[in-house]
């Protein structure tokens, strides 16, 4: 087990014809501690693989250096590296039966039989792999398979860290939930640094101490769940976090108020006046934004959504739209409403970075 860090970590691509140069990785210092779980989150393309690869070895970055433990590892060789990767298709061997496939690795290092055994035991139990640890790898569904390759990952107990990138692609919707809450309960067991790729942001939120949210290659915020959630550091954080995610409207900031053309929202605490030119919009999560018959901000309704568990609202605040919750007890007559929003929910970004208050 190790601390990861990543000192000035880069990467960047020679364009073809072009002296500049093309980061698919951004400028990034950050530590790993040993023992938390992380997931990279972010659209394809964001550079989170690159930055996976990176600390696996299979990518040597252009900037910086990477550090396990102190011990500078930027181009060491993968297989010196000592950590345990787990892909999106499982790596297993299917002529093989459950419990050869866990204790490959382990054999590989020369461990002992009882200790290979005990070990073997210990990690089928996690994943409730014990009844088919006799049988053969290749009559298993697609989600035990996956659960092999998992222990197979996890079944070193030395090694520096784990890496998952986006386990649970193949797997059916109905069973992500059951292996995303096993690996949950793998992790607070086994106590080791892992690192999760995904593109899901339930899975991200579901498994990880903190998550990283990436961009074109730049790391945006990195927090807990509810930090990403409640206090987006940047635009896009606030967009690509939440179902649906937060709304966002131009606004003028004066003092304690936000004007949306004609709208004023009280903003609860004076802003810094934001510098002539730059870009400012008001940003609130549907989620505390509430319709209403009767008190608020004048809004038109345009349309209503009806999810079963909730109600969504389709609402013009003056010439702009924003998608706001309607409560399962309020009924309305007409497309007249109003909207409440408790000012701690109004957040101010300028040029995309949210600013605080005075």
């Amino acid at each position: 087990m190790a601390t990861i860090t990543l000192d000035h970590i880069a990467h960047a691509y020679d364009s073809s014809g072009s002296t500049e140069r093309k980061y698919a990785l951004k400028p990034l210092d950050y530590v790993w501690q040993n023992g938390r779980a992380y997931a990279l989150l972010g659209p394809s393309g964001c550079g989170k693989t690159t930055l996976l690869n990176i600390i696996s070895g299979l990518v040597v970055p252009s900037d910086g250096r990477l550090l396990f433990d102190g011990v500078d590892v930027t181009r060491m060789a993968t297989e010196k590296r000592n950590i345990a990767q787990v892909f999106q298709f499982p790596v297993i061997y299917d002529t093989m039966s459950v419990a050869q496939n866990l204790a490959f690795p382990l054999r590989n290092r020369g461990m002992n039989r009882a200790s290979i055994a005990a070990r073997v035991d210990e990690i089928a139990g996690l994943l409730d792999l014990r009844p088919v640890l006799q049988r053969r790898a290749r009559g298993l569904t697609a989600d035990a398979k996956q659960k092999i390759s998992l222990g197979r990952g996890l079944v070193r107990a030395d090694v520096s860290a784990v890496l998952f990138d986006e386990p649970l692609t193949v797997i059916d919707p109905a069973l992500k939930w059951e292996l995303r809450s096993k690996l949950k309960e793998v992790h607070r067991a086994l106590d080791l640094l892992m690192i999760y790729v995904t593109h899901d942001q339930v899975e991200a939120m579901t498994f990880a101490d903190e998550v990283v949210v990436m961009n074109d290659g730049q790391v945006l915020q990195i927090g807990t769940p509810a930090d990403l959630f409640e206090r987006p550091a940047h635009r896009f954080v606030g967009y690509f976090i939440g179902s649906p995610g937060m709304n966002f409207v131009p606004a003028i900031v004066d003092g304690a108020y936000a004007y949306a053309g004609d709208v004023r929202f009280d903003l609860g605490r004076p802003y810094p006046q934001p510098q002539a030119g730059c870009d400012v919009l008001l940003g609130f999560r549907p989620d505390y934004a509430f319709l209403s018959s009767s008190a608020g901000i004048p809004v038109r309704v345009l349309r209503i959504e009806d999810l079963g568990r909730r109600r969504l609202a389709r609402v013009a605040i003056g010439s702009f739209e924003a998608t706001v919750s309607l409560p399962p007890d309020v009924t309305l007559h007409g497309q007249d409403a109003f909207l409440g929003i408790a000012p701690e929910q109004l957040h101010v970004y300028v040029d995309e970075h949210r600013i605080s208050h005075v």
